[in-house]
Order: C-alpha cells, then sequence, then structure tokens
C-alpha cells in the first residue's frame, strides 16, 4: 500500500469516528451491530445499567413506570421493543429467584453487596420484570456499561424497605444523612 493510500485510509476512518462516534461505539461493544438498529443498540445499552449479577446477568427492572428508568429511556415501550428483538423477556407479574440460604451475595459495577434474609432457609428474591435472552447476555457481555449511583441507591432502599440486612462497599461515607448510612453496614 503506497503511503497516500495509507493516509487517505486514516484520514477516513478518523473522520468516520468524528462524525458517528455512537455508532462506531455502538458496533465497538455489541458482538452483532448487523442484527441491531443504532436505536435498539443506544436502548439496550440504556438497560445495562440496571444489570446485576449473581452467577447470571440480573437487569432489576422493578417498575417501569419510575422516573429512575424513564429518565434513561427505559419504558414499558422500549421494554417491549427489546422483547420484540429477542434480547429480553419481559413478564407484567415479574421474576422471583428461588432458594436463597440466610445470605446471598450480587455485584453491582463490580462490587459486592451482601444480603441477609430473615429466614435460614427458602428465601426469594424479586428480580422485576426483565430477564435476558441468551442472545440479550452475549450482547450485555460485551458491554462495560457505566455504574448509575442513583439506581444503585434505588435498589438498596427498596431491598432495606423488604426487610432485608443489607452490607456494601459502595455506601458513601462522607455524605451528609443519607437514608443508605442507616440501611447498610459498610464493610472495607
Amino acid at each position: 500500500m503506497k503511503m497516500g493510500n495509507l493516509w487517505t485510509t486514516f484520514v477516513r476512518f478518523v473522520v468516520s469516528k468524528v462524525v458517528h462516534p455512537e455508532k462506531s461505539h455502538l458496533q465497538d461493544d455489541l458482538s452483532e451491530p448487523s442484527d441491531l438498529s443504532a436505536e435498539d443498540g443506544l436502548i439496550f445499552k440504556a438497560l445495562c445499567q440496571f444489570i446485576w449479577i449473581q452467577g447470571d446477568l440480573l437487569p432489576l427492572i422493578f417498575d417501569v413506570e419510575n422516573e429512575i428508568y424513564t429518565k434513561q429511556g427505559i419504558t414499558r415501550s422500549t421494554l417491549k421493543r427489546l422483547e420484540e428483538i429477542g434480547l429480553i423477556v419481559f413478564e407484567n407479574n415479574g421474576f422471583i429467584k428461588k432458594g436463597y440460604g440466610k445470605h446471598t451475595r450480587l455485584f453491582y459495577d463490580g462490587k459486592p453487596t451482601k444480603i441477609g434474609f430473615q429466614r435460614d432457609a427458602g428465601n426469594y428474591l424479586d428480580l422485576g420484570h426483565v430477564l435476558l435472552t441468551e442472545r440479550g447476555k452475549k450482547l450485555a457481555l460485551n458491554y462495560k456499561a457505566p455504574g448509575n449511583r442513583k439506581f444503585y441507591e434505588y435498589v438498596i432502599t427498596r431491598w432495606f424497605q423488604q426487610g432485608l440486612v443489607l452490607s456494601s462497599i459502595q455506601v458513601d461515607r462522607n455524605r451528609n444523612k443519607s437514608s443508605l448510612n442507616y440501611t447498610c453496614s459498610i464493610k472495607e
């Protein structure tokens, strides 16, 4: 390849990244970009910030009308769209995970949150209205969603109100009168 052709190829690459950064970023993040429109990809990327991990990827969508989700573009209609294209399963009645012992641990943004149940066995956890399909899991694994602090606090508060005992390293010690200071013990 001649120097002029190499330079032209390089300039075209840089210009395409500058002119369409969301498209090139989307293709970098999702392993099957040809299967998703740019809009569908953005909706899915927004959903990924709500994923907790416990051996499996668990998008915790409890109330599709809550602004914690709607401000990020996750609504009943966008979830239905993700279901239509085979990335999620949406259930109006929601999903639960059964068979927990006294304690379990879930991870959000790479950090653990320990959950203690009231009973020694036979416990369950509400998983909300959404589960990822195998295809959705594969795509989600290829995208590192940034953590959403308000969402994390929303989930922790919800669990605390359900009577769960929580322990997390994600609680900010420098906050003034945060409700989380009363809901979690801090371990480092």
